[in-house]
């Protein structure tokens, strides 16, 4: 019999949590985006609730317009994502570390090294979230005046991963020799170094990190257009996706899924997990209750911004909160899936301005859920048993009592209905999410060339071998 299929999870860790004024609420650590201690918390609360990894955002640049006007933002400032992973690694045993780091403003060989670094900290635990950077304005901070265009994000973005690739695979895993008595350290038949040269980048190699834990650290992606879905086909191995309505997510899991054949993948060499935003009372009414508290702490300066950051070019002063949402914009140069969704949400009944910013609050999109953990665990059961997901990024509206939350109440109805892990099943995070480790391209090549070499030895053997017997029939007088 074959194993029964179980739910991954991801702990979205941002900061005093994922609602815009959580910092307000008076559970969230208010310092959270700078406080160690708090992350360490967190982290070791998702680990004791055996979750597949804890996941952070980032971008190369402030969000939301110029930082002297988001005196209310309380999520401005935090740890660089790979910095900080590095220390939880550390304190930690079985949790994986998923980073986000962008293909538009980093190079692949600085990315490519801190990676491999962090692996080899954590001893097979990390996993790289692929970006290309929706933040506009973050193109200063590089001495750009104009963000790239999201197509040329994407192409620069498909070389990116290609390249990456090749440097962690500069050394064969059983490279290093290390032997005291020849003085051997290497062997330099082992050694690869990739030359890259494409439109985009022109890397020589080698990587001065030798091949990470896992092979490679495992391709996290998030992007839900066009471009993100087929660039997530070819590279991804986990996808971190918004889907309001169960619709939705099966027709974006039927279609990537779909799409990985023509790249020579398995449905299983992709995990799909969609974001939830779990408010969680032990009644419908405690949770209810809190999800009204959370909301009730939003600024009106607030509420304007969420709004303004998707109606780009549109005048809303003459606007009140109750008045109709007014048609949002077509396109954007920005996250162009967010926009279809905000405008899919918008568009799906007669919202007014003040409900359209009161739903973009709690998860940006993402899927606010609601209830009990028994109604917590349903709902989310629903989307698992319906080729909706694979499991769930979960995104705690307030940190670190959501986190408590869900770990506490949620997780044990999780297992006990069969859903949901008792034990981690390896040490690394490919082996937890059920993902192969993949083998050195250029191993892969010598072999492929060694066959290769071998069969056309064969063939000019085989030739010989007819040649001689020919040569014998003639002479012989057989025919």
């Amino acid at each position: 019999m074959s194993k029964k299929r179980k739910f991954r999870l991801g702990a979205f860790i941002q900061a005093t949590g994922h609602h815009v004024s959580a910092w307000r609420h008076p559970d969230a650590q208010i310092d959270a985006g700078l406080n160690f201690q708090h992350y360490k918390e967190i982290t070791q609360t998702a680990e004791r609730g055996l979750f597949d990894a804890v996941f952070l955002a980032d971008s190369p640049g402030v969000w939301g317009g110029a930082p002297a006007t988001q005196k209310r933002n309380g999520k401005l400032v935090h740890f660089e994502p790979v910095t900080l992973f590095s220390a939880l690694s550390a304190v930690t045993t079985n949790i994986g570390f998923i980073a986000t780091a962008s293909t538009t403003y980093e190079e692949p060989y600085t990315l490519a090294r801190k990676f491999a670094s962090l692996d080899h900290l954590s001893q097979g635990r990390a996993g790289w979230n692929v970006v290309t950077t929706g933040n506009e304005n973050a193109a200063a901070n590089f001495g750009l005046e104009h963000h790239p265009e999201h197509s040329e994000r994407y192409e620069r973005a498909q070389e990116f991963v290609q390249v990456v690739k090749g440097l962690w695979d500069s050394w064969e895993d059983d490279a290093f020799l290390r032997d005291r008595e020849s003085g051997i350290y290497f062997d330099p038949d082992k050694l690869h170094i990739l030359n890259h040269k494409g439109k985009h980048f022109s890397v020589k190699g080698p990587l001065n990190v030798g091949r990470p834990p896992q092979g490679y650290p495992v391709i996290v992606q998030a992007g839900a257009s066009e471009a993100g879905r087929d660039l997530a086909a070819q590279t991804a191995e986990v996808i971190f996706t918004a889907n309001q309505t169960l619709a939705d997510a099966q027709e974006f899991y039927a279609d990537v899924k779909g799409r990985l054949a023509k790249y020579g993948r398995s449905p299983d060499d992709l995990k799909i997990m969609p974001g939830a935003f779990p408010v969680i009372g032990r009644t419908e009414e405690e949770a209810q209750e809190k999800y009204e508290f959370i909301q009730s702490l939003i600024h009106p300066d607030v509420a304007w911004g969420i709004l303004k950051n998707y109606y780009k070019g549109v005048d809303l002063s003459k606007y009140s909160f109750d008045d109709l949402a007014p048609e949002l914009p077509n396109d954007t140069n920005n996250n162009k899936s967010r926009l279809k969704l905000v405008k899919d949400l918008a568009n799906r009944g007669t919202l007014t301005l003040r409900q359209l910013y009161l739903a973009l609050a709690t998860a940006r999109g993402h899927r606010t859920i609601i209830g009990t953990p028994e109604s917590i665990a349903d709902q989310l059961e629903e989307w698992f048993n319906n080729g909706a997901a694979d499991g769930f990024n979960i995104m705690p509206p307030i940190l670190p009592t959501g986190l408590d939350d869900f770990v506490n109440l949620v997780v044990p109805i999780l297992q006990k209905r069969g859903l949901f892990r008792t034990e981690y099943e390896g040490s690394t995070l490919r082996e937890n999410l059920g993902l192969r480790r993949p083998v050195n391209q250029f191993v892969t090549q010598k072999e492929s060339h060694t066959n290769s070499q071998f069969a056309i030895r064969s063939s000019q053997l085989k030739n010989l071998d007819a040649a001689k017997l020919s040569g014998f029939t003639s002479v012989s007088g057989f025919s």
